[in-house]
């Protein structure tokens, strides 16, 4: 079953590659949306901002949102995602990682993207609200936390509520991309990733003075080198390589056992030749995977009617569910 053969996504003619179909979204794109904010407090002594945001009517089902790495629910991929799905009759949980909400977490750890506690103890709070269906749905970073829970808690060991799960964009193959963001021409956004985390980190420091090896971070010049020297011993991992090779989905889409959708863009910078597994794709009874030519990362603009309109994405998410 269900490698998608042909995908139904095309692009905007004036933004014709990946790049322009990741930033332009991502610049210029405004949706905004009312969340009502809700913190938690974690086992941990920490807490997890939730923003919430409510489709009318009663006995909706519920969508759990994972953003990518350094977003948040004003991120505008997961913003439109939300505003097209409450228009559907969909309440919708945008969740943050730990220090992505605007206020820095009280914890010396922060996230990382095969970290999947959290999410798990979303999904039971959601439960503990009253909602009987569950659909869960991650972009990029978010996507990979996202595969990785529906994989580890297969069968019996998923809650039955959860239903589907929809994503987008995902570095299933974390080394392979972070090999793919080192290339030339996706440089850009290593850099920009690669200095907010840092920056982080800096902040955290200036709170816990002696606790983070900030003269060594402060060196890192790409993700993959901060994921070494800071990710990755902070969350009991011997190195990058170890990081990369027990938090990447790839491992996990196998065991998935309930209907979830993959969509990766093959034009996406940021993704490897590993992200577009098409011989497991045919060989999957739950997971649909689908590769169009276009799209960018997170992008996925419409072709006609503007970028401040619905994205295709939207619409492909609302038909899977539905469906």
């Amino acid at each position: 079953m269900p490698l998608i053969a042909k995908s139904s996504y095309k692009p905007p003619i004036q933004l014709w590659n990946g790049h322009l179909q990741t930033i332009i979204p991502s610049l210029f794109r405004k949706v905004a949306v009312s969340y009502v904010r809700e913190r938690i407090e974690t086992p941990d002594d920490d807490f997890l901002d939730l923003d919430w945001c409510y489709a009318d009517g009663s006995s909706k089902p519920l969508v759990i949102l994972t953003h990518g790495l350094e977003g948040s629910s004003t991120s505008q991929y997961l913003a439109g995602m939300v505003r097209h799905l409450t228009r559907y009759g969909f309440d919708c949980l945008a969740w943050h990682y730990r220090s992505c909400s605007g206020e820095m977490n009280r914890q010396k750890r922060f996230y990382h993207i095969g970290e999947t506690g959290d999410l798990h103890f979303i999904t039971q709070h959601a439960l503990s609200k009253g909602y009987q269906t569950l659909y869960l749905m991650g972009f990029s970073a978010g996507g990979n936390v996202t595969l990785k829970y529906l994989g580890e808690r297969s069968g019996a060991a998923l809650n039955p509520a959860i239903k589907k799960g929809v994503v987008f964009s995902v570095p299933v193959d974390l080394m392979g991309s972070a090999r793919r963001l080192e290339q030339w021409d996706s440089l850009v956004y290593n850099h920009r990733f690669n200095r907010t985390l840092k920056r982080k980190v800096l902040e955290k420091a200036a709170a816990m003075p002696g606790v983070f090896p900030t003269e060594a971070v402060s060196k890192a010049r790409s993700i993959r080198e901060f994921d070494n020297l800071f990710t990755a011993p902070m969350n009991g991992f011997r190195d990058v390589t170890d990081y990369y090779t027990q938090s990447s989905s790839l491992q996990f889409i196998a065991s998935i056992t309930i209907p979830t959708l993959i969509v990766n863009a093959k034009n996406d910078p940021f993704l490897s030749p590993e992200c577009f597994p098409e011989a497991l794709g045919r060989e999957l009874p739950n997971v649909w995977m689908e590769f169009p030519e276009q799209g960018g990362h997170c992008g996925f603009p419409p072709q006609t009617g503007g970028i401040q309109g619905t994205y295709w994405s939207e619409e492909r998410a609302l038909a899977f569910l539905t469906n």
